[in-house]
């Protein structure tokens, strides 16, 4: 397995590396399409392709460390905490979407005070799936029931009527695809009120599928490339994000086009990042 951007990362030593990406083959609930585990390694394969350049500065001199491989929870949670009590930022390589449950237990464990910014095509806020409170399904659930942390949804465009009547009476914050396909991406995006410090949890079927077909569970009428970054971008203008995760890639074998789309998606979010922390 690959580190990322290993053709053009300085030599920086793990102290000094802002970020830390840490691959979460993680894939023990999916429920359509498998092959979620071999997501990390194809985004860090991928990420040998990409200039250092991401067209406005060079996200990598400010260092990246790719961690060993952490595939069960416990493993995340150790990982995410052991980065963040560093002064570092955990980036999450999935694996389904159960591993950000690992880096939201360990950063609420640290302490944080933050909330949840969810770019995704399902609400994923079932009670249990398939008989798993713990599945990919529920890991918005587990992050409004166990964590008490507030959440606000980007891209849904799939859910159940338990999980509409949810949101609703818990006043589950939303932009939903319809909503952005007919008025666009508001200023601001996210509400005054929630919090100053977020958690960016990106699931890649929050993008179309003639963007995105490789992941499990795809739906149309998703986000294009640049409704993702606008996005992106204006939450990190305006938040200061602790954490990130990039799930449910399930690479298509022989076609690199998708792996190489979220290996971008990290990167450039790695520009917005660094250059919203600078002084």
């Amino acid at each position: 397995m690959r580190d990322f951007l290993e053709s053009e990362i300085p030599d920086l030593p793990p102290e000094r590396s802002l970020f830390h990406v840490i691959p979460a083959p993680m894939e023990t609930s999916v429920s359509y399409g498998s092959g979620t585990a071999n997501g990390p390694a194809a985004i860090l394969e991928a990420s040998y392709q990409l200039e250092a350049f991401d067209g406005t500065s060079s996200p990598c001199e400010q260092g990246i460390l790719t961690t060993a491989p952490c595939a069960d929870l416990d493993a995340i949670e150790t990982a995410v905490r052991h980065a963040h009590a560093g002064g570092h930022f955990p980036i999450l390589l999935g694996g389904e979407h159960t591993v950000t449950l690992g880096a939201l237990r360990a950063l609420k464990a640290a302490g944080e005070t933050f909330g949840v910014v969810q770019i995704d095509a399902h609400a994923d806020l079932r009670a249990s799936y398939e008989g798993s409170a713990l599945s990919h399904a529920c890991v918005m659930r587990r992050a409004l029931d166990d964590l008490d942390l507030p959440l606000f949804q980007i891209g849904v465009r799939a859910l159940s009527l338990e999980e509409h009547q949810l949101r609703e009476t818990r006043g589950v914050g939303h932009l939903d695809a319809a909503t952005i396909a007919s008025s666009g991406i508001p200023t601001p995006l996210l509400p005054n009120g929630f919090p100053a410090k977020v958690y960016i949890t990106l699931d890649v079927d929050g993008l179309d599928p003639s963007l995105m077909p490789a992941t499990g569970t795809p739906e149309p009428g998703g986000l294009g490339w640049y409704d993702a970054l606008k996005v992106l971008a204006a939450v990190i203008s305006t938040r200061q994000v602790i954490g990130a995760d990039f799930v449910e890639l399930a690479p298509i074998p022989g076609f690199h086009a998708p792996d190489f789309t979220v290996a971008r998606l990290v990167y450039n979010t790695m520009g917005f990042i660094s250059r919203a922390a600078r002084p």
